[in-house]
């Protein structure tokens, strides 16, 4: 008899929802996790009286997030306090102006008729059109399963509307972006958000140039920092009986007949199980603890030629002063030729830029319980690879926090050198030490077009059988929401198949 009915690798989101859920079902659920914390990226830690998250530093579609609640029989918004932010963002300009857009579409809207009358008109069409496009993908597509073509013809005759946006695959980001406006400022308040899935906006797909509308359906922050959703999400599976282990690293998963019978531990010990359930990049997945042995040549191809996703550093800043924003998230821009650039001439040469571009996230804005009493955190993610050309980031890190606190106080914040109590930085190569990230690829895998739904790595393994995934390596991708939905729909699966 098998020691658990489902082993878990990895108390991220994704595991963490599918392990809650399956528990739920009455199945005996042990979830393993190689760090001291649960969440992965999604996650908060504290260092001298100040509160920092990991990586991910806002939720938003929060609907999908509430499905994975109802499952267990709770809702979101009893178990987490959100806190909205609005204005939901403030760009810095070349010229070094601001524009702050409020949450409200119609305020939005008013702001950039001001700069530009034909754009103002523009961003009520792309938003009526690209509202059409995350309802649709609310009512299915964040929720059903995209292994097949055959799933994604259910897809299509569930939401037939989908149909729409068919051409989005085929477009870039850019070009989606481009057809609607035509005033540069604006331009520029909608360049950056390519870099949200780390391609330059010439080769993101035009399906993510839904990113700029929806973040006004509602951007929030966890009171008490990231860790909170994955902590309610353990809290309700321990109520069902899940067992969560941390600093317990997974080195095998023990295949026999392409069928899976457990894991081995670090240390060598064995824990059997009909059922495995991983949230860790399907590559190491595959090829390390699975073994190149137990997979069929199409399957070794297959995921041998993914790319990972993009890395990136995050300096954790504490201040003495309420820092001069207007927003929770201030995003320091560059054009859409200069993000191309970036790509070609910065990150494919492995030279870091000069001058820091990117996100400053200011978390006490909404939550003054992350820091003592009149002092401030900042999240400062400047923009950076893993790859780094004649040096290293063990090298590299001293240096990079220097030039990146030097640009941005002449810059993005005026003056916050001089305020700085504390700096900490986790670098691509923290990211894959500390949380096993491979080339610190917090997406996982690269999200060009050829990794999109039926193209990635499939929820229900077609290789391995009893074995399931979560998290950014499967549909519907990255993301809070979408990797906890990815844990919902691999529950599901499970309930229909095992």
């Amino acid at each position: 008899m098998a020691d658990y009915d489902v082993i878990v690798i990895g108390a991220g989101l994704g595991g963490l929802t599918a392990g809650s859920i399956l528990a739920k079902q009455g199945r005996k659920v042990l979830v393993l996790e190689q760090s001291e914390r649960i969440g992965g990226c999604c996650s908060t830690y504290e260092k001298n009286g100040y509160k920092f998250d990991v990586g991910a530093s806002i939720v938003e579609s929060i609907e999908t997030i509430e499905m994975a609640f109802e499952r267990l029989g709770s809702r979101f918004q009893d178990e987490v306090e959100l806190l909205p932010c609005d204005p939901m963002m403030e760009f810095l300009l070349m010229d070094g102006s601001t524009v702050a857009y409020p949450t409200s579409v119609e305020g939005t809207g008013e702001v950039i008729s001001r700069i530009s009358p034909e754009d103002g008109k523009s961003w009520q069409k792309f938003c009526k059109y690209f509202k059409g496009l995350i309802d649709i993908a609310m009512d299915g597509f964040f929720s059903t399963p995209a292994d097949t073509i055959t799933d994604m013809l259910r897809m299509l005759r569930k939401t037939p509307g989908l149909i729409r946006y068919l051409p989005l695959f085929l477009k870039n980001y850019q070009d989606v972006i481009t057809k609607y406006f035509k005033d540069e400022s604006i331009l520029e308040t909608m360049s950056y958000q390519s870099a949200y899935v780390g391609l330059p906006p010439e080769l993101v797909a035009g399906l993510f140039a839904c990113v700029p509308y929806s973040e006004h359906e509602g951007i929030y922050y966890p009171k008490g920092g990231m860790i909170q959703i994955p902590a309610a999400l353990c809290r309700l599976g321990e109520k069902f009986g899940m067992e969560v282990r941390l600093n317990t690293l997974v080195k095998k998963v023990m295949v026999r007949d392409r069928r899976v019978e457990g894991v081995v531990l670090d240390d060598g010990t064995e824990i059997t199980s009909k059922l495995v359930v991983s949230n860790i990049n399907a590559k190491p997945l595959y090829l390390d603890l699975i073994g190149e042995e137990h997979l069929p040549w199409l399957a070794r191809y297959g995921i041998k030629s993914y790319a990972y996703s993009r890395s990136l550093s995050m300096l954790y800043v504490a201040v003495d002063y309420e820092p001069p924003l207007a927003a929770h998230h201030r995003i320091v821009t560059i054009s859409f030729d200069m993000m191309n650039d970036y790509w070609y001439d910065n990150m494919l040469k492995g030279i870091l830029p000069k001058e820091a571009f990117g996100v400053i996230c200011w978390p006490t804005r909404e939550d003054d319980t992350l820091a003592p009493k009149g002092h401030h955190i900042l999240s400062i993610l400047p923009e950076s690879f893993y790859g780094l050309s004649g040096t290293d980031w063990d090298k590299e890190k001293e240096p990079f926090i220097e030039r990146s606190i030097d640009s941005l106080s002449k810059h993005g914040i005026p003056g916050l050198k001089d305020h700085i109590v504390m700096v900490d930085c986790a670098t691509p190569l923290d990211f894959e030490r500390r949380l096993l990230l491979p080339e610190g690829s917090i997406y996982d895998l690269q999200q060009d077009f050829m990794s999109q739904t039926v193209f990635r790595p499939s929820a229900r393994s077609k290789c391995i059988k009893g074995l399931y995934l979560t998290g950014n390596s499967t549909h519907p991708g990255c993301a809070v929401p979408l990797v906890t939905a990815s844990g919902v729909i691999a529950a599901d699966l499970i309930e229909k198949y095992e």
